[in-house]
């Protein structure tokens, strides 16, 4: 496999991806007895400790329970290689083609228009206009959201908690925040609770602005607050790393932020959506002919350390399972009004 990795960096140089077989014996694919599933990332890569990461694992799985016949991926170098990644996997005749990460929803469509002799799953990508052969894999932000709020809510000692997400002009991100904030009250009604949102901000910053996150997240701590949640991909990571270097008490989302930011310390959990086991719902869904609609989806939480009552870790359990059952809800739209 080492050897077969140095033949991807080659790849890397003329197509602008890197390629990983599941085994280094690869099948025809074009062959009816054989399905084939290819896995397209986004920019992050495999190891991004989130979507693309778990996806991967999902694949994995479904690969060892005879699911699927043969996996593959492809990391993207740069965004505009997405389209022509699809590409090599849907003119190599792969029969499922998942594409991970929100920045790949146009692509994940008009491939799906062009190749309709593949089925496309599109994981953390919402769709308003649906294809017969794209299944969109959302996560419900506001049920993670709320999820933290609890935590939140939980662990504080002032009584005081702030949120740092980016614009709410993208809802997945209003989700997030609005979901904590009915969180933080459904724990504990007297809590004073900090959201900022970036608004108004340089476009071309949108989740990549660090120093709005410290900042925004520095002025919540002087204000009293000694529990930060942060979503917006490096937006959100500059809040958590102002937190850590505060001492503060920080959750994360869309991915293991303990394990991607490499820090321990004060990292209360992350919250983010269960991609693993969705992936390997989808496929299974597929296999059963059944293509249309969304697929429901689970939220999971990077257990909490030693230092935390584990009533909390049970807590938090039985909360995650009354939102994905309905017995409790967040109430908040899809879209924000």
């Amino acid at each position: 496999m080492t050897s077969y990795r140095r033949r991807a960096g080659i790849l890397l140089v003329m197509y602008g991806f890197a390629l990983a077989l599941s085994s280094c014996a690869s099948l025809d694919c074009a062959r009816e007895d054989v399905l084939c599933a290819g896995l397209v990332t986004d920019t992050l890569g495999i190891e991004d400790n989130g979507v693309n990461q778990d996806t991967w694992l999902g694949l994995q799985d479904a690969k060892a329970s005879g699911v699927v016949d043969q996996i593959a991926y492809i990391e993207s170098v740069d965004t505009r290689d997405y389209e022509k990644n699809i590409a090599y996997f849907a003119e190599s005749h792969y029969d499922i083609i998942i594409t991970s990460g929100f920045g790949m929803r146009d692509e994940s469509y008009r491939s799906a228009s062009d190749y309709t002799d593949s089925f496309f799953i599109g994981m953390n990508q919402p769709h308003e206009k649906l294809r017969s052969n794209l299944m969109p894999v959302t996560f419900p932000e506001e049920q993670m959201g709320f999820l933290a709020g609890v935590t939140a809510a939980r662990v504080s000692k002032t009584g005081s908690v702030g949120a740092v997400c980016e614009t709410s002009g993208i809802d997945a991100m209003w989700r997030y925040c609005e979901g904590f904030r009915v969180g933080v009250k459904f724990a504990n009604q007297n809590a004073k609770i900090y959201i900022t949102y970036r608004e108004d901000g340089d476009r071309e910053k949108i989740f990549v602005d660090e120093t709005w996150g410290y900042e925004t997240a520095q002025s919540f701590i002087k204000r009293g607050a000694d529990v930060i949640f942060a979503a917006g991909g490096v937006t959100g990571q500059g809040a958590l790393r102002a937190a850590d270097e505060s001492g503060i008490q920080a959750i994360g989302a869309e991915r293991d932020q303990a394990a991607d930011m490499k820090i321990t310390t004060n990292m209360i959990t992350s919250i983010y959506g269960d991609a693993r086991l969705e992936i390997q719902k989808a496929l299974q869904k597929i296999q059963g002919a059944d293509f249309g609609g969304k697929s429901p989806s689970l939220i999971k939480f990077i257990p909490l350390d030693g230092k935390y009552p584990e009533s909390l870790t049970r807590e938090l359990n039985e909360t995650a399972l009354k939102l994905w059952s309905g017995e409790i809800r967040v109430n908040l739209p899809l879209i924000k009004p």
